[in-house]
């Protein structure tokens, strides 16, 4: 199975949740609202969930093994740091027309 597309829905620098995104896969299937979160060991990927009547957190869809999750959260986590890193240079790039 291979990711074709990642798009990042949604970005926030000022929580712990930084991105909300999409993922396709060999074109044909998508997986919405899988988020990056910041937490105590750096960046990681929280797959969709629902809260079930108990109240924990249940993920809706997610890989089975740890090899695929690897494959899956490298490449959304570049994505990530690539519109990160386009969002800052936009704003250096607007930053000197102001002070003009």
């Amino acid at each position: 199975m291979e990711i074709t597309d990642i798009v990042i829905r949604k970005l926030s620098l000022d929580s712990k949740m930084k991105a909300i995104v999409s993922i396709t896969f060999d074109q044909s299937f998508v997986v919405h609202d899988v988020k990056v979160v910041e937490g105590n060991n750096g960046l990681f990927i929280a797959m969709p969930s629902r809260r079930t009547p108990e109240g924990e957190f249940k993920d809706i869809v997610h890989p089975i093994n740890s090899e695929f999750r690897e494959i899956i959260s490298s490449q959304v986590l570049a994505k990530y740091k690539e519109a990160i890193e386009q969002l800052s240079m936009q704003v250096a790039d607007i930053a000197p027309a102001e002070e003009a």
